[in-house]
C-alpha cells in the first residue's frame, strides 16, 4: 500500500517562491507608493518639484487633483498630482 504525499509539502516550494516575490518585489513597491502619496499630500505653495516628464517648477496653487506650477516668468502649467515625481531641496 502506497501513501500519498502530504499536500502541504507539495505546495511548499510555491509558497516559498511567493514569499520571495513578496519581500523582494511587492512589499518595497507598496512602501514606495505610500511614501509618494505622503509627499503628494504634503505639497504646498512655493515647493520646488520635478514632474515625471522632467519639468522643474514651483508650486503656485494646490487643487484637489491638480497642481499649478510656475515653470518660468509668466508661464504656469497645470499638472495632475500623480505626475509629480519628487520635491527638490
Amino acid at each position: 500500500m502506497q501513501t500519498e504525499p502530504n499536500i502541504l509539502l507539495s505546495f511548499l516550494p510555491l509558497i516559498f517562491i511567493f514569499l520571495i516575490f513578496y519581500f523582494l518585489l511587492i512589499r518595497p513597491q507598496i512602501q514606495e507608493r505610500k511614501k509618494h502619496q505622503a509627499m503628494i499630500s504634503s505639497l504646498k505653495k512655493n515647493d520646488k518639484v520635478v514632474t515625471i516628464g522632467g519639468i522643474y517648477g514651483v508650486v503656485v496653487n494646490v487643487k484637489e487633483k491638480t497642481v499649478i506650477l510656475r515653470v518660468s516668468d509668466n508661464v504656469k502649467i497645470e499638472v495632475d498630482k500623480n505626475c509629480i515625481s519628487h520635491k527638490v531641496e
